[in-house]
């Protein structure tokens, strides 16, 4: 059974660190990390039952996926650190905005199986996102194995590695998009008199109904919203409003700024 090693224990690693076991894909002492801090990777042991480590090289010799989840500044620093300790054939898994393969092949070796990805952080949960692309190291065998453990803690899509800058807008950072959403929509609720927890609750169910209507019917978006506006009703009065205060545009361009940002940041 393979070895899941985390260079990095922030909240995105722990969110797939809890995926992952939550699937019972592996025990959890068949996964271990690494952090700065060591009150960090206290509170992830606490909370996994996990193994920790301080030092990055423990890490890197022992895992079979290895997934790098420091931010993108740090990635250069990292890779030079462990290249010297990886397994021949381990499954190097970047998390980063704005890193291309060809950088990482640059300094680890362009000989690495890499996997770049970006998750989210609902894979808590395990009804995470994670886009992914492979270099031509990656077997086919190995492309299944990284897509049965990216489907642990959510769904996983297989992109091309050039839409990679447009996946942080539309997926990785989106779960923020909702969360700002459902709690406007708690506090509308509570002026209205519903209780804030009970607000909170009706907001957040609607809108993972509405999530799961899109997958499971195929429908398009507007045909299923269409379905829900009667005529001269509350709905459409609601998405005329919605409309007029430039949410659809609103949203468009969060997810703009979103993707320059991520492009910006690994050109740094």
């Amino acid at each position: 059974m393979s070895i899941i090693g985390f260079i990095g224990c922030g909240n995105m690693a722990q969110a797939i660190i809890g995926g992952i076991l939550a699937s019972d894909y592996v025990p959890a002492d068949h996964i271990i990390a690494s952090a700065r801090s060591p009150k960090t990777l206290e509170n992830a042991a606490t909370q996994f039952g996990i193994r920790t480590t301080l030092h990055n090289k423990d890490v890197a010799k022992e895992a079979d996926v290895l997934f790098l989840a420091v931010k993108p500044n740090q990635y250069a620093k990292v890779m030079t650190m462990i290249s010297d300790y990886l397994k021949e054939d381990v499954l190097i898994v970047s998390m980063a905005a704005g890193v291309t393969i060809n950088q990482m092949e640059d300094t680890l070796g362009d000989d690495r199986k890499i996997v770049r990805t970006m998750p989210n952080t609902p894979s808590f949960v395990r009804q995470g996102m994670t886009a992914y692309t492979v270099n031509g190291k990656v077997s086919k065998d190995e492309k299944y194995l990284i897509n049965e453990l990216l489907e642990q803690f959510g769904k996983a899509e297989e992109i091309s590695e050039q839409l990679m800058d447009a996946i942080p807008a539309v997926s990785g950072s989106s779960p923020a998009y909702g969360f700002v959403m459902i709690e406007a929509m708690g506090d509308a609720a509570v002026k209205q008199g519903i209780p804030r927890d009970q607000a909170y609750r009706m907001a957040a169910q609607s809108m993972l109904g509405a999530a799961a209507m899109v997958l499971e019917t195929g429908d398009h978006p507007a045909l299923l919203k269409d379905r829900v506006c009667s005529p001269g009703g509350a709905t459409i009065e609601a998405v005329m409003e919605l409309e007029r205060s430039g949410f659809r545009h609103s949203i468009q361009s969060a997810m703009e700024a979103c993707t320059n940002k991520s492009i910006a940041m690994g050109k740094k």
